[in-house]
């Protein structure tokens, strides 16, 4: 991974112009895109397959006067009247009227109608005027709202001074979410914190920027997929927010990287490419975790959520490929003018190649790490030392310290702190926004709570009970004992209406609880209307469901609640495979997924003491504490598991890359955290101020989730991956790095730290400076089982030459003929071929290799002609001894040496590896005219293994 990286950041680097055209290009594209093809966001909540749903598109069928969305307009009487005075009985009545003639309005219920109970408050002194429209709140044409409101301001003029008129409902619940001035505070702080880390201005402006680009860029994309299907107004918000932090972290981690090595002396251009082979391979495995986490929101099966996983996921895959490409990139325009220090670096360069004691080429350090016999040293610091030539010894070395001066005290520490602070998360109540969380003054929320005054909080969210009652002889009278039956059910308020459609073959009921909405006493009530569904079955023959805004709201609310255990599974099982997948650790992976869960309750408790509780609520503007919205604790779990494992991995890979060159696991944790605790902290002080700005005048959605990322990012970044996890590895020690053999085998790796790519820039000039061979190997040994197959295989092979390997034991044959072509790895040993380090870029030289196995194969001289269709720079000839047919086998020699002409022709490269057991007559299989390289695979003892070498004869090995 980390090489091909190093090749990217290295092409975007130089082809700088044509990487930000392109981004540019894009971004007008989209731009365009989404002005012309934007439908708007659709704030419906629903869920195929439950009941309250079900019911609903049912409703739409058979009673479409009711399956619509809603508006209420309640009137109170100027104090001392009753709404029964002919001063507001009579406007009241021209109102209704009025309203029945609105574009849009189905139906409009007047207080005064006799069939209708509940409309007037018991004292009097307030009515309810109750507007059914057609379709949902989302299809309501904004034409139909501002007729209503309209109808609301003209009613209050008719009325005497001191009456009040307002106007909601489910029509006015939701408000789309907007920005303000004080999310911008964010980005400022943001840049104070790059300035400071960078000390240049241009180099602080990088990570602003790509953030800004990418989220242009997925907010643009947003809006053109809205041509293809609703999406909520909180995607885009949320989008936003992760999109801006994730984008500004991401080219921190990599621009910070950059500055180190330009800092001990790289290359501007080698520096760009290595610092994203190396810090974008974080980036690149950090985003991949965000990405998975945000997808696997749809195991909750709700499509409004997986929408927003989508949408949010791709926000970060923009993010990632930014901070990939268009970062370095104008690392390519900025130069060395962003290394910190450049006049002292030049200083102390100029002194090194003046004293050049120490091997160094053009006053730049050479490398110390050890290469195998016959590979040439690099002229450029090595990726570690580079990396850890900015090494701040203050501060962070002596916090370290004292972590891990006692580190069991630390440990319980932290965890009884976090535990302490998980324990309100146990009360967090979740539902769906309605108009009581909009801010006090808000229309919606002015009849919310007059409703709420004078009738009671369950007005604002009535219950639909319906069913078919088309066997019935007197729906009429059906339904008024199916309502009386209701009523009698406790938490129920009231029953103002229970009827049979206009053709009697649907009934319904409507239900007021004692509770508000987003009560817990009005789910209960749902439930326990639904347990007697076998009763009401029983004794009237009707299959009741119950169905509404109030209902759909709870049903969402039990899907999403449901849901958490096995997205937290989900979550907690991909951290413990992708970082053991990283740092080849069992401990280091249980680890974070430990100190994740404790993150993750610390941030529902905050969210519960804020919204719930009311603490410091005036303070980030709470506009009203209860529940918070149900899709808070998903989301924020899937973003926080992304941004945990971004600390963890850029915290602990340092850490891990210091053990593996120092071997001393205990001072690795010292080293390594110093190394990166400065940008760690960065990072997290950006997504801190980024998540916070969105709280205090954020949308009413956004604000729990805002605030829970807020703490638990503090709390990951500085009370578990800088606090605990030093601990924790200081205690294990070297126990910390332990892993199977058996499960590293299995595991593929990830190569975060570059150590890959360090070997390949190592093995650059290797075995012989400005020569290349098309396959070469130093000590080539591999075992199966214990038992050795080979070892100590050494070869080179050049363009137009042939490799024949032999030897007693075909087996080992066949292996040395796979690992050459990177089809295996060997266990010791130095091997390129076709100019890529193996195992390190198997799949490169895959793509440049043929193998065919003559024991496994039919038809021989046909699969060697498709392997040599595919001009591969290899090709390697297994068990050739299977292949006894003299005609086939002349067929072959003539396409081999057809191949090695036409390489010729074509001024490309072309070898040849042939595996045997019996080197003699292989005259009528090899074209005369290349004259091979031998590898002898010799027995020694009973098993074939041993020496091999070079030899300009066939016939003499």
């Amino acid at each position: 991974m980390s090489s091909i990286l190093y090749s990217i950041g290295r092409w975007a680097f130089r082809a700088r112009k044509l990487v930000i055209s392109l981004w540019i290009v894009l971004l007008v594209a989209l731009g365009g895109g989404a002005a012309l093809f934007n439908q708007g966001t659709d704030n419906s909540f629903s869920i195929p397959g439950t009941e309250s749903q079900e019911a609903l598109d049912t409703l739409s069928r058979t009673f479409p006067q009711v399956s619509g969305t809603s508006a209420q307009i309640i009137i109170v009487a100027p104090k001392g009247e009753t709404v029964h005075t002919s001063a507001v009985e009579q406007p009241v009545e021209d109102a209704v009227a009025r309203l029945k003639k609105i574009d849009g309005v189905s139906g409009v219920t007047s207080p005064y109608d006799d069939t209708v109970k509940g409309s007037i408050s018991d004292d009097g002194s307030a009515a309810i005027v109750t507007v059914q429209l057609k379709g949902e709140v989302t299809t309501v044409p904004q034409s139909t709202k501002t007729d209503l409101t309209d109808e609301g301001a003209a009613l209050q003029k008719q009325l005497a001074p001191g009456a009040q008129v307002a106007v909601g409902g489910s029509l006015f619940s939701q408000s789309l979410p907007t920005l303000s001035v004080t999310e911008l505070l964010g980005v400022g702080i943001a840049l104070v914190v790059l300035i400071l880390t960078f000390g240049s201005f241009l180099a602080a402006g990088m990570p602003l920027l790509t953030a800004l680009l990418g989220v242009g860029l997925s907010m643009a994309l947003i809006y053109v997929a809205t041509l293809f299907g609703p999406i909520s107004s909180t995607t885009p918000l949320l989008a936003l927010m992760l999109g801006l932090a994730v984008g500004i972290d991401y080219s921190l981690f990599v621009i910070s990287r950059h500055q180190s090595q330009l800092k001990a002396g790289v290359d501007p251009e080698e520096s760009a490419a290595r610092s994203v082979a190396t810090a974008g391979s974080a980036v690149l495995f950090a985003g991949i975790t965000v990405i998975i986490a945000l997808l696997g929101l749809s195991v909750a099966n709700i499509p409004f959520l997986t929408t927003m996983g989508v949408a949010a996921s791709a926000a970060v895959a923009i993010a990632v490929l930014i901070s990939l490409t268009l970062t370095p990139a104008l690392l390519g325009f900025a130069g060395a003018r962003i290394a910190p220090g450049r006049r002292a670096a030049k200083r102390a360069a100029r002194t090194a190649a003046a004293l050049n004691t120490d091997g160094s080429v053009d006053g730049k350090a050479a490398t110390t790490s050890a290469v195998p016999a016959g590979a040439a040293t690099t002229a450029t610091p090595s990726l570690a030392h580079a990396a850890k030539a900015d090494v701040p010894p203050g501060f962070f070395r002596g916090w370290v310290r004292a972590v891990t001066r006692f580190p069991i005290v630390t440990i319980v520490g932290v965890v009884a702190v976090l535990g302490i602070a998980s324990i309100p998360a146990a009360q967090l109540r979740l539902a769906l926004p309605d108009a009581g969380s909009h801010a006090q003054g808000d229309p919606a929320r002015v009849t919310y709570d007059l409703i709420s005054e004078h009738f009671g909080p369950g007005y604002n969210g009535p219950l639909i009970v319906t069913g078919s009652i088309i066997s019935s002889t007197d729906p009429v009278g059906l339904m008024d004992r199916i309502g009386a039956e209701i009523a009698k059910l406790p938490g129920v308020a009231a029953v103002p209406l229970a009827t049979p459609n206009q053709t009697a073959d649907t009934g319904i009921v409507q239900v007021i609880p004692t509770t508000g909405p987003d009560s817990e006493k009005t789910a209960q009530l749902v439930s326990e209307i639904r347990s007697e569904h076998q009763h009401f079955l029983d004794e009237f023959g009707v299959d009741l469901k119950v169905t509404g805004a109030t209902a759909v709201q709870i049903d969402v609310s039990d899907r999403l609640g449901g849901a958490l255990l096995p997205f937290g599974i989900l979550v907690v099982g991909l951290s413990l495979v992708l970082l053991t997948m990283v740092f080849r650790s069992i401990a280091v992976p249980i680890k974070a997924a430990l100190g994740y869960l404790l993150s993750v309750g610390a941030a529902f408790g905050a969210v519960t003491v804020v919204f719930e509780w009311g603490w410091l609520g005036d303070a980030l503007n709470v506009a009203k504490e209860g529940p918070v919205i149900s899709f808070m604790p998903i989301i924020l779990m899937g973003v926080l598991f992304g941004l945990a494992m971004d600390y963890e991995v850029f915290l602990v890979s340092r850490i891990r890359e210091d053990y593996v060159h120092g071997g001393n696991a205990r001072r690795a944790v010292e080293s390594g955290f110093v190394g990166s605790a400065k940008v760690v902290t960065a990072a997290a002080i950006i997504m801190i101020s980024v998540f916070a700005a969105f709280v205090p005048e954020g949308d009413t959605s956004i604000k729990p989730i805002a605030l829970g990322l807020a703490v638990g990012v503090f709390v990951d970044a500085f009370l578990v991956r800088m606090t605990l996890v030093p601990a924790v590895l200081k205690l294990l020690g070297d126990k910390a790095w332990w892993m199977p053999r058996w499960l590293d085998r299995l595991l593929p790796s990830f190569d975060v730290e570059g150590d890959g790519l360090q070997k390949e820039l190592d093995l650059a000039d290797w075995p012989e400076p400005g020569v290349r061979y098309i396959a070469a190997a130093d000590g080539l040994g591999l075992s199966v089982k214990k038992r050795p197959l080979f070892a100590d295989v050494t070869f080179r092979l050049r363009d137009g030459e042939m490799l024949v390997v032999h030897g007693g034991d075909g087996t080992a044959a066949s292996a040395l003929l796979l690992a050459i072509t990177g089809r295996t790895k060997t266990e010791t040993g130095t091997l390129k071929t076709a100019g890529f380090v193996l195992p390190i870029r198997g799949g490169a030289v895959r793509s440049r290799t043929a193998v065919v196995r003559f024991p496994a194969t039919e038809t021989p001289v046909d699969d060697v002609r498709r392997a040599l269709r595919g001009a591969p720079e290899l090709l390697a000839l297994d068990g050739v001894d299977a292949l006894t047919d003299p005609v086939e086998r002349r067929r072959i020699r003539f396409e081999l040496a057809d191949a090695f002409s036409r390489a010729r022709i074509d001024e490309r490269p072309f070898a040849l590896v042939v595996g045997c057991v019996d080197p003699g007559g292989l005259d009528d299989l090899l074209p005369d005219s290349i004259e091979p390289t031998s590898v002898l695979l010799s027995p020694v003892g009973d098993s074939a293994t041993a020496h091999a070498h070079r030899s300009p004869e066939k016939a003499t090995v």
